[in-house]
């Protein structure tokens, strides 16, 4: 009832038809229209007041339209009339709707949800004043959607279902550790709402009923699906980054980082395993399950560890609508068994339809007749009871196929995730090799770039400096041209004093001839009055007397006459002023002429003075720049030589730094020296000292000699890293107390290298760097090295001569008894035993015989070899003292001879323990490989002084060959007569029960950790007694001591 009343309380539609049918709308308005209604009922359908789940094909058509309509206006349109925050479920029904719309809706779905979402926000404050049932949830799922908005509007790179390649996570970052280190925070953010919701939803929940199978259960879980997906990208995504940030930053920078991951990691690992275990996922998706630890991010391998966990939503499942809900009062197993509808069929056949309601038929049917029913009935009972037997057989067989596959299809996607990622690191690896190479090239280009600049620097200097030449020649020429002009000046000056005083005395002239005109222009004007007066007179004397006439006609006569002298002096003084103005006039000509030249010649002479001063004050430019290019050159080269010393001097720190980190690398353990190499090493980096410290005495001199300075401080550190490598391996060959001691000085050695080094580096520092107490530091290993020097053997010569002697007949001797010991067990094995024991005995002492003889020829070889060598060699020496002579050989001969005879004894005994049946195989197998090395270490020892193209030489080798052959048997017939008997030992388990195979199991199970620890263990001792044994094989024996004796 209470299902039927949920039903019907559907809310109202909430789109209105805001486009309306008329006669006028088209085929777009009509299709419109159409999609608004098909939304409008998904979305109602999806987001209703009924405790049940979305159901998926409602939550497709939300998700298609979006798609279709490029955004999310109708849907919001549609919601934003829906009562939400007044019902509780049907909020909580809408934030998963709208969950799957942002993961899996068009992208600007995003953009166009943020404008609601200070409405969203109010709406997660209202929820979140209830403590308890929806309203908490919703509060919590709200933050989460609010949260997830705003992580993609900050990042826009990642999708809404935040899948993405590792290229894109790193392009999202534009390579930058501060965009890194903000995107870690915001995706803890992120992450951290996931899990509150997970936490919430699982805290709401019953876990001790069944609730994944309700549908009130599965209205809450069903939103999960959303989270578990965004959770499994964020973990990954986490993950990536941080390592990334560790490549980049300090650990203890990370440390908040860490700690926050560490408490997230905890929670979604315990939130994915509680949810693998609930029914209702197991049919809709597959959890993946984390790690048991977290990942070391202060080891950069661990990266290559990393799994990324894969959700698989397999294709074939039922979506939750198509699933059986089964409700609380249907929990309850009643135990009775429904009859299969074609059983019922069957019997409706055979007995008609009144049989389901009389199944007996007692009112019709007589005794006998009721018999014969019955007996059918038990009979079709039985029946029934076999198919449903049959049927449950088939559904078991069926399920456990299935499981089996969906084990085996988990295991595939598992490793194909692996490889998927193993591919990723191994793309990521090449093309950061790539990026290194890239980078290694263009650093190659640039120091090209930086010669040929510096070249064409060197070529204009020089152009520079033949320019400045030709201009010097050429100022030199100016100043000599400027001072002939001077001169020129100067004597056109005294041209125009000369002109000016002319000018001077024709002026003084003029005025002179001006006076003297204008005093003859006065006395002929006061003359010529004086004529006018006396002509006055004289007329008025012709009137009063007449008779006085001729005696004036005379007198005017006379004056007529003085008149005429008059005007010809009037004249001449005329003709005379036209000359003299004329003169004046050429005077004045001459004078302007001059004056023109003048000021032209004083015009040519400011502007070639002008040219002149700008062509000095060019040339002193061009001098000023040439100066100044020069000295910025000088200064550049000066930069370019201290930073090609700072580059020598810092590739020497680093090639000592990285001899220290190899000190204390464990895979340098295994590394070895000897005490002579060190020694040479030693003295090499003294001697690199002394020129070190010469050449930057003469670097500080005189700074442009910086190559010598460069090679000596290049050679220096490798010399100095080389001796800290070779001590440290020294002191693997050592006892513990000068092991110890040579250890810390080469690291003292290394410390005050790099202290040089590092005064070098300041170039106030260079002056006062002192090599003193790297040089006391090189001594002191030098010193200890000649101490650890091995002093051999210390044999007279009759001695070492005589005990190369024994020491061959005593291994003669042992392979002898070894043979004769091998006849004696072939035997007894022979009478003792039978069947298959007695084939397997035989054929290991038939190969170990083969392998003696091999042995015993070898040794002959070695001797006759040996022989020849000492008849060749000794010249007029006696044979004990070539032995002597040779000692460091004599002594390799003597291990040699003593290692086959004990190898041979000791393979004898082991031997004859695997026949009587208390030894092991393996012993017989590790007792020929010894041999065989043994027999090598004779056959080297024997032929190192001996001729290429000796008879005896060859012949030695094909016994050695012999003798590898032979081990090979012995080895396989061991292998062989092993598995023969281990045959034989059947494993009978058909007696035993559940409980016992189990019980034995368990045993089984911890012996074989016993003994992988024992085997682990059993290792460890073998290197160190290897380790040993060759320290004391060297110590007695002076290996490596004189290597040039020795060739």
């Amino acid at each position: 009832m209470d299902r039927v009343k949920s039903s019907m309380q559907q809310v109202p539609n909430a789109i209105p038809k805001v486009i309306r049918r008329t006669g006028g709308a088209n085929s777009l308005e009509l299709e419109r229209e159409n999609f608004e209604r098909v939304q409008a009922v998904s979305i109602n359908k999806a987001i209703n007041t009924q405790e049940v789940a979305v159901k998926e094909k409602h939550a497709r058509t939300c998700i298609l339209g979006t798609h279709h309509e490029k955004g999310a206006h109708t849907f919001w349109a549609a919601v934003n009339r829906l009562p939400l925050s007044s019902n509780a479920v049907l909020c909580w029904k809408f934030c998963h709707v709208f969950h799957k719309l942002l993961r899996d809706g068009h992208p600007n779905v995003i953009k166009d949800s943020m404008r609601n979402k200070a409405d969203l926000t109010d709406m997660s404050r209202m929820w979140g004043h209830l403590s308890e049932g929806y309203g908490k949830l919703c509060s919590i799922y709200l933050k989460l959607l609010i949260t997830k908005m705003e992580f993609h509007i900050k990042n826009p790179r990642f999708p809404g279902n935040l899948q993405m390649s590792n290229r894109q996570l790193d392009e999202a970052g534009e390579n930058d550790v501060n965009n890194f280190f903000q995107l870690t925070v915001e995706m803890f953010d992120y992450l951290e709402c996931e899990l509150n919701l997970f936490l919430g939803v699982f805290s709401s929940l019953d876990m001790s009923r069944s609730v994944s199978v309700t549908a009130a259960g599965q209205c809450r879980l069903a939103p999960l699906i959303q989270v578990i997906l965004d959770c499994s990208h964020l973990y990954d995504y986490t993950v990536k980054l941080l390592f990334k940030l560790h490549s980049c930053l300090p650990a203890d920078t990370l440390q908040g980082h860490r700690d926050r991951f560490q408490e997230q990691f905890k929670k979604l690992k315990s939130l994915f395993y509680r949810s693998s275990n609930l029914q209702y996922f197991k049919r809709l998706i597959q959890i993946p399950q984390l790690p048991e630890n977290p990942p070391n991010f202060l080891r950069a391998s661990a990266l290559s560890e990393h799994i990324s966990p894969v959700v698989v939503i397999p294709a074939e499942s039922s979506s939750p609508e198509s699933e059986h809900v089964v409700e609380t009062d249907d929990l309850v197993d009643t135990d009775v068994p429904v009859l299969p509808a074609p059983l019922e069929t069957k019997f409706d056949d055979l007995f008609g339809t009144s049989a389901a309601i009389d199944p007996f038929n007692f009112n019709s049917q007589n005794g006998m007749r009721k018999d014969d029913k019955d007996r059918l009935i038990e009979q079709l009972t039985r029946e029934i009871q076999a198919l449903k037997e049959e049927l449950e057989s088939f559904r078991l067989e069926s399920g456990r196929l299935c499981q089996a596959l969906r084990g085996r299809v988990n295991e595939l996607e598992a490793e194909l995730a692996e490889q998927s990622h193993l591919r990723l690191q191994a793309v990521g690896e090449s093309e950061f090799l790539k990026a290194e190479l890239d980078d290694v090239r263009r650093v190659r280009e640039d120091t090209e770039k930086e010669q040929r600049s510096l070249t064409e620097i060197e070529r204009k200097a020089q152009a520079n400096e033949q320019r400045y030449t030709k201009l010097k020649e050429k100022y030199t020429e100016l100043v000599q041209s400027h001072a002939d002009l001077l001169r020129k000046n100067a004597e056109v000056t005294r041209q125009m004093t000369v002109a000016r005083a002319a000018q001077d005395e024709v002026e003084a002239v003029r005025k002179e001839m001006q006076e003297k005109v204008k005093a003859a222009q006065e006395a002929a004007d006061r003359q010529e009055r004086e004529q006018l007066e006396q002509l006055q007179q004289l007329q008025r004397e012709l009137v009063s007397s007449r008779a006085e006439l001729d005696s004036l006609k005379t007198s005017m006569a006379s004056s007529q006459q003085s008149s005429e002298v008059l005007g010809t002096q009037l004249a001449a003084l005329e003709s005379e002023k036209a000359e003299l103005v004329q003169s004046l006039s050429k005077v004045e000509a001459e004078l302007s002429a001059r004056g023109e030249e003048l000021e032209r010649v004083q015009s040519s002479l400011v502007t070639e003075r002008e040219s002149r001063v700008k062509t000095a004050e060019t040339l002193q430019n061009q001098l000023n720049e040439k100066e100044s290019r020069e000295q910025a050159l000088e200064s550049q080269l000066a930069v370019a030589r201290w930073a090609s010393l700072q580059g020598a001097v810092e590739e020497a720190e680093k090639i000592i730094q990285d001899s220290l980190a190899q000190i204390d690398d464990p895979a340098h353990i295994s590394c070895t020296s000897s005490a002579d190499y060190l020694a040479s090493r030693c003295q090499a980096s003294l001697d690199c000292m002394e020129r070190l410290n010469s050449t930057r005495v003469a670097f500080l001199a005189d700074n442009t000699g910086v190559s010598e300075l460069v090679r000596a401080v290049t050679q220096s550190g490798h010399l100095v890293g080389d001796t800290i490598v070779q001590g440290s391996a020294t002191s693997h060959m050592v006892p513990v107390e000068q092991a110890d001691a040579l250890s810390e000085s080469v690291k003292v050695c290394g410390a005050e290298a790099l202290a040089l080094l590092g005064q070098m580096k300041q170039q106030d520092g260079l002056a006062a760097a002192d090599s003193g107490k790297l040089k006391a530091a090189l001594e002191a290993v030098l010193a200890t090295a000649e101490k650890l020097r091995p002093r051999g053997l210390e044999l007279q010569q009759g001695e070492l001569g005589d005990l190369v002697e024994q020491e061959m007949a005593a291994t003669s001797a042992a392979v002898e008894s070894a043979a004769a010991r091998i006849e004696e067990m072939l035997n007894k094995s022979r009478a003792v035993d039978t069947g298959i024991k007695m084939e397997v005995n035989e054929r290991i002492l038939a190969s170990c015989t083969e392998l003696m003889q091999a042995i015993k020829e070898l040794i002959l070889s070695s001797k006759d070899l040996q022989r020849d060598i000492v008849e060749s060699g000794r010249g007029a020496a006696s044979m004990k003292e070539f032995y002597a002579k040779n000692s460091r050989w004599t002594e390799g001969l003597i291990s040699a001879s003593k290692a086959v005879g004990w190898g041979a004894t000791v393979m004898v005994d082991a031997a004859d323990l695997v026949v009587q049946g208390k030894g092991k195989f393996e012993e017989l197998m590790v007792c020929s490989h010894e041999i065989a090395a043994s027999t090598a270490q004779l056959v080297a020892a024997s032929k190192v002084k001996a001729d290429k193209d000796s008879t005896k030489l060859h012949r030695l080798q094909q016994a050695s060959r012999g003798v590898t052959q032979a081990t090979a048997a012995v080895v396989a017939s061991t292998k062989s007569g092993k598995s023969q008997i281990e045959e034989t030992d059947t494993m009978d388990f058909s007696s035993m029960t559940l409980t016992q195979i189990k019980r034995q199991e368990m045993d089984a199970q911890v012996l074989v950790l016993e003994l992988e620890m024992r085997l682990q263990k059993e290792r460890e001792r073998l290197g160190e007694l290897r380790k040993k044994h060759y320290e004391l094989a060297g110590v007695a024996e002076g290996w490596g001591e004189d290597e040039e004796g020795t060739g």
